[in-house]
């Protein structure tokens, strides 16, 4: 986080401690997409992750396709399921079940 701040001129958008985890989220410019950094998660690929309509829906259309469910977790803003593409590109599905909760973090640093 701190080379995004101190060396890319980024904010911090949030920066959360709790269940074992730290999440924080860095802002790089006036919009979308932000860049959300954890300590939690396995290996060195990002994960590209979506926010879909209906995740029953979306999930099973990737999975018609090929794509094989790795995980599902829940996110803070709702349930999510991930998939591992060819190449080993990670990509991640989430449907908005708990609005406010960006609102709710933005501004918090715990770390």
């Amino acid at each position: 986080m701190r080379f995004f701040v101190d060396v890319l001129g980024a904010r911090v958008g949030f920066a959360v401690e709790g269940m074992g985890a730290r999440v924080a989220m860095v802002v790089l410019a006036s919009g979308p997409p932000h860049l959300l950094l954890a300590d939690h998660l396995d290996g060195d690929r990002p994960i590209l992750v979506y926010r879909v309509p209906n995740l029953r829906k979306a999930t099973a259309e990737l999975k018609k396709r090929g794509l094989k469910k790795q995980h599902e977790v829940e996110l803070p803003m709702g349930p999510a399921s991930s998939f591992v593409a060819k190449g080993g590109h990670r990509i991640a599905l989430y449907e908005l079940a708990r609005r406010g909760v960006l609102d709710h973090f933005m501004g918090r640093q715990d770390f």
